[in-house]
């Protein structure tokens, strides 16, 4: 079994990061993925001066969102170049679910395969939980209801079930492959039984004649 935390449903304070194409570059710059300091220097280029000084304008050390486990952003998140490392670091942070319009293809698969919910919303809802975040306002992801919610306000959201039962059992990709097994041995061996050429019969244990 993993390592990664069930994820049932989580109410805290958000962090609203309202910009869009934040890439993997911006999440963790190569040269902090090199010396390995990509947790600490996270979204350095938002955090940081060039000189390594903390920026008076860092959203991040905002102290009305210590703690968040919930960041919202703008559209397409985690575009660019598919380094897990941008999806280790913003769980590094302790957030565990991102909220977005759209995500990097890559990232988001790399979210799921570390516990993270890349979870995607309409423009207007994300804008709307933006506003509640900036308000302080508790944002509530409810994955057995499949709904977001801060105040009166409600989002339903879709997540494939495979997915969905992934997050909620903590189960990486390889546990839900493990899970299957049953199955795939079942299509294995019907397989077998309808294409016997496949696999000769006079084939040793590696597979040679």
């Amino acid at each position: 079994m993993s390592a990664i935390k069930p994820l049932v449903r989580v109410a805290s304070r958000a962090m609203p990061l309202p910009l869009d194409s934040i890439d993997t570059d911006v999440i963790t710059p190569m040269s902090r993925v090199i010396d390995g300091t990509y947790v600490d220097r996270a979204f350095e280029p938002l955090r940081f001066c060039a000189d390594g000084t903390a920026r008076s304008d860092d959203p991040f050390a905002d102290p009305r969102f210590a703690g968040a486990e919930i960041l919202i952003t703008g559209a397409n998140f985690g575009c660019g170049s598919s380094r897990e490392t941008a999806a280790w670091a913003v769980k590094a942070m302790g957030y565990r679910v991102v909220i977005s319009e759209s995500f990097g293809d890559i990232f988001a698969s790399n979210c799921f395969k570390n516990g993270v919910l890349p979870l995607r919303l309409a423009r207007d809802d994300v804008r709307a939980l933006l506003k509640a975040a900036e308000n302080e306002q508790i944002v509530t992801v409810d994955l057995d209801e499949m709904t977001v919610s801060s105040g009166l306000q409600h989002f339903p959201f879709d997540l494939p079930e495979i997915r969905r039962k992934a997050m909620l059992n903590g189960l990486d990709d390889l546990d839900v492959s493990l899970s299957m097994l049953g199955k795939i041995e079942a299509f294995e061996t019907a397989r077998l039984a309808r294409r016997p050429w496949v696999v000769p019969h006079d084939a040793d244990e590696d597979g040679c004649r």
